[in-house]
C-alpha cells in the first residue's frame, strides 16, 4: 500500500489544482468593460467605458476612444449598468431564515462548524448578488466565527464579499436570548454581556483584540414589563463605550428600536442606528444634527411579520408595517442620512436587494437608494477605496442588466461582479 502513496499524493493534488482552476482563470491584468450606461456612486453617465488593470480602475473615458493594452480582455453590455460593488449595512452571514429554523435553534443547536459552512455559502450568495462589501453586525451565538470568514475570504479560501465585522454584541445582563428556561439552566446567549464601566472596558478592548472592526451595542431590547422594548445601558456607559471604540479608530452601531434608547445612543456618539421604529421627530433632528446614521432594516420586520402568518399583498399590513411605514417617512421628511441594510439572514442571502426595492416602496426616490447602497455605505462606513466608480478606487464593480436608476429591480439581474479586479461572476 505504501508504494501507492505517492501516486495518490498527486491525485489528491491535481484534484485539488483543478477545483481551484475556475477562481484562478477569473484572474485578470486587464479588463476593459463597455456598458450602455455607467453610475459612478453618485450620478449616471452614457457612452463610457472603465478599464480596470490590476486591482483598480486606471481610466474611464470614452468608448472606442481610450488607448487600451493589446492583450486587455473587452466586456461589452449594450443593455447592462455598470456600478460600484454594493455594500450591505446590515448583514448576519452566519444566520439562515428563521422560518427555516428559529434563531433560538439556531444559537442553542447548530455547530460553530455548521454556522461556518453556512456562512461560506452565505458569502458567496451575496458576492453573486452583485454585494462585494458587507458590514456584519454580530456573530449571534457563534463567538467570532465571522473574524475567521473574513479571514478566510481574505486569504481566498472561499468567494466573498469584504467584511466589516463586529464579533459578539454587546448587551446587559438579563436583556439578551435566548430566554425563558429553567432558573437552573444555563444556556448559551447569542451576544456577549457586559455591565459597568470596568466590565465595559475590559469587553470593548478584548472584542477589538480578537478582531472586531465594529462595536455593537444594544442600546434598548424587550426586556421590560411586558415584554417591552427599554433601554438597556445608561448614557455614561454608552459613552464610554464610544469612547473606547474611537480610540482604537472604531466606529459603534446601536441597536435602538425605542426613543429613548436612541436618544442616548445619538448622544453617545455613536455612528448609525440600527432599526430605529419608534424614531420620533425630535430624535431624527437630533440624528440629523449629529450626523447619526439610520439602517431602518425595513426587509427584516416586513420578513418576520410574515414568518407570524401575515399573508403580504392579500391582507391589510399590519400595525407593526403601518408604523414602519410612518417613521421611515419621517427620518426622510426630516433629512436623516439613510444607510442602506437589510437585517440579511432573518431572510436569505442573495436576495440583499429586497430592502432597496422596499425603501422605494417606502418613499424613497431610486436615485437615492443607489447612492446609499454604494458612494452613502462608503462614506459612513469610512471606505474611501470603495462605493464609486473613480480614477484609483479598488474595482469593486458590478453590472446589471437594465437601468436600476429607473427601476431598482434591475440590480437582481447581475451580469459580472468584479472584486478588487478579479471577476468572480460572469465568466465568459
Amino acid at each position: 500500500m505504501l508504494r501507492y502513496l505517492p501516486l495518490l499524493l498527486l491525485t489528491f493534488l491535481c484534484t485539488s489544482a483543478r477545483a481551484q482552476a475556475p477562481q484562478k482563470a477569473a484572474q485578470r491584468n486587464c479588463l476593459l468593460i463597455e456598458p450602455a450606461r455607467i453610475f459612478d456612486g453618485e450620478n449616471f453617465h452614457e457612452g463610457k467605458a472603465v478599464l480596470v488593470q490590476d486591482e483598480r480602475i486606471t481610466d474611464i473615458g470614452e468608448v472606442g476612444e481610450m488607448e487600451v493594452p493589446a492583450d486587455c480582455e473587452v466586456r461589452e453590455f449594450p443593455k447592462g449598468t455598470l456600478l460600484p460593488g454594493m455594500i450591505e449595512g446590515h448583514s448576519h452571514l452566519l444566520l439562515h431564515p428563521y422560518n427555516e429554523t428559529s434563531w433560538t435553534d439556531q444559537v442553542l443547536l447548530e455547530s460553530y462548524a455548521e454556522r461556518a459552512i453556512r456562512g461560506a455559502n452565505h458569502a458567496r450568495k451575496t458576492l453573486a448578488a452583485g454585494f462585494t462589501t458587507v458590514r456584519d453586525l454580530g456573530s449571534e451565538g457563534a463567538g467570532y466565527v465571522d473574524v475567521g470568514l473574513k479571514q478566510s475570504i481574505e486569504k481566498g479560501v472561499t468567494p466573498g464579499p469584504r467584511m466589516i465585522v463586529a464579533g459578539k454584541a454587546m448587551v446587559t445582563t438579563g436583556s439578551y436570548g435566548p430566554r425563558g428556561f429553567a432558573d437552573h439552566v444555563t444556556v448559551p446567549l447569542g451576544a456577549e454581556t457586559a455591565d459597568g464601566l470596568d466590565d465595559l472596558t475590559r469587553v470593548v478592548r478584548d472584542q477589538i483584540g480578537r478582531g472586531a472592526d465594529v462595536i455593537k451595542v444594544y442600546a434598548d431590547y424587550r426586556w421590560g414589563a411586558n415584554k417591552m422594548a427599554m433601554p438597556t445601558y445608561t448614557q455614561r456607559e454608552l459613552e464610554l463605550v464610544v469612547e473606547l471604540a474611537s480610540s482604537s479608530g472604531r466606529q459603534v452601531v446601536a441597536h435602538a428600536a425605542t426613543p429613548e434608547g436612541m436618544r442616548r445612543a445619538v448622544e453617545a456618539g455613536v455612528r448609525t442606528i440600527e432599526h430605529g421604529d419608534g424614531g420620533t421627530r425630535e430624535v431624527f433632528e437630533l440624528m440629523k444634527a449629529r450626523g447619526v446614521a439610520l439602517c431602518p432594516t425595513l426587509a427584516a420586520g416586513d420578513a418576520i411579520t410574515q414568518y407570524r402568518g401575515w399573508e403580504k399583498g392579500s391582507e391589510p399590513e399590519p400595525e407593526r408595517i403601518v408604523n414602519k411605514r410612518k417613521s421611515f417617512a419621517l427620518a426622510l421628511a426630516v433629512g436623516v442620512e439613510i444607510v442602506a441594510g437589510g437585517d440579511v439572514g432573518v431572510f436569505p442571502h442573495g436576495d440583499n436587494a429586497r430592502e432597496l426595492e422596499m425603501m422605494v416602496d417606502y418613499g424613497m426616490k431610486p436615485l437615492a437608494v443607489l447612492r446609499s447602497v454604494t458612494s452613502g455605505n462608503a462614506d459612513v462606513f469610512e471606505l474611501p477605496d470603495l462605493g464609486r466608480v473613480a480614477l484609483g478606487k479598488l474595482a469593486d464593480l458590478v453590472v446589471v442588466t437594465g437601468n436600476p436608476g429607473k427601476d431598482v429591480a434591475a440590480l437582481r439581474k447581475v451580469e459580472l461582479v468584479v472584486k478588487g479586479g478579479v471577476v468572480f461572476f460572469g465568466e465568459r
